[in-house]
């Protein structure tokens, strides 16, 4: 798995926390000459850059990885509002452009599509359901793009329930499978962690989680939509 070019280094923070907890491999370069020097033995996956603060930077980097043998797609600019007139007959140094301010759905949307259309794999393993995304290679979680704080078994049990979504398990079963056959805590443990769960994927989004009464729990939608 080859990892993205991003520039500027280091990247605008929201940039990198984007990347960071949607499981996009990546690597921040300072110029046209790091992109060079650093490019990975399999070629970059592709490239973000942006624009906003250093113009003549950005351009000089597109400019140079497009230009070598082969030259480097996908290719996505970062610009602000104020830039759009800069990109007349540029359009061949770029497959595709996101206005500032950074809006991550948006950026995640774009980069998807990209990569779709070129037919590169840079994303790892995840596990996701509706607004919910779990890295299984970082082990970060993130709720509508907001990161969580969870414990390594508030992690494991999360992944474990998302992984199976609409499938009823009961404590004992949430025990053995996440925790092991040999622990020997009790049914509490996981009504105890269910509970924090619930706590940190906030209001809105606790009832993601469901209680099934005189049973155990179930993660999202059941197949009869209850």
């Amino acid at each position: 798995m080859e990892p993205l070019l991003v520039f500027p280094n280091p990247p605008p923070p929201e940039l990198a926390q984007c990347l960071d907890l949607n499981g996009w491999s990546w690597k921040a370069v300072a110029d046209a000459e790091a992109a060079m020097a650093e490019e990975p033995d399999g070629g970059w996956a592709g490239a973000i850059v942006v624009a906003d603060t250093d113009t003549e930077g950005a351009f000089a980097l597109c400019r140079r990885l497009r230009k070598v043998e082969m030259p480097l797609q996908p290719l996505l600019l970062l610009v602000g509002g104020g830039q759009l007139d800069s990109l007349d007959l540029r359009d061949d140094l770029f497959d595709d452009f996101c206005l500032g301010p950074l809006r991550p759905a948006e950026l995640q949307a774009r980069i998807k599509h990209l990569f779709s259309r070129s037919g590169r794999e840079v994303r790892p393993e995840m596990v996701g359901y509706g607004p919910l995304a779990l890295n299984l290679e970082t082990y970060q979680a993130a709720i509508d793009g907001q990161p969580l704080d969870l414990t390594y078994m508030e992690y494991e049990l999360l992944k474990f329930l998302a992984a199976h979504p609409g499938k009823v398990f009961t404590r004992e079963t949430l025990l053995s499978r996440v925790w092991g056959y040999d622990y020997y805590g009790g049914a509490r443990t996981v009504d105890v962690h269910i509970r924090r769960l619930r706590a940190k994927l906030g209001e809105e989004h606790a009832g993601l989680i469901h209680t099934v009464r005189s049973v155990g729990y179930r993660f999202g939608q059941s197949r009869w939509g209850g």
